[in-house]
């Protein structure tokens, strides 16, 4: 049993997948990955999965950060939550 409630769930540094989803758009990924590069200087847009929805309105991104702290990870998906292109980041 572990008493400090504040423990890591996470032990960083770690690749952390992250799924970002938006409405359909050619710049989506580009947008995307620049977002990323600002908190990730390494990360590879290539390595990016796109699926699309059965009707092609939405599109739902796969993206693996290479995440070095919490406060890295809050940074990004405060950025991504609050970029006009998404609807949801998970």
């Amino acid at each position: 049993m572990h008493s400090n409630r504040n423990e890591e769930l996470i032990d960083y540094p770690c690749d952390f997948p992250i799924k970002v989803m938006g409405p359909t758009n050619d710049a989506f990924a580009k947008t995307i990955a620049n977002v990323i590069l600002e908190h990730d200087p390494a990360f590879d847009a290539s390595t990016i999965e796109t699926r699309t929805s059965s009707k092609g309105n939405y599109s739902s991104l796969t993206i693996v950060v290479h995440a070095t702290s919490k406060t890295q990870l809050d940074q990004l998906y405060i950025a991504l939550s609050s970029h006009p292109m998404v609807k949801i980041v998970i």
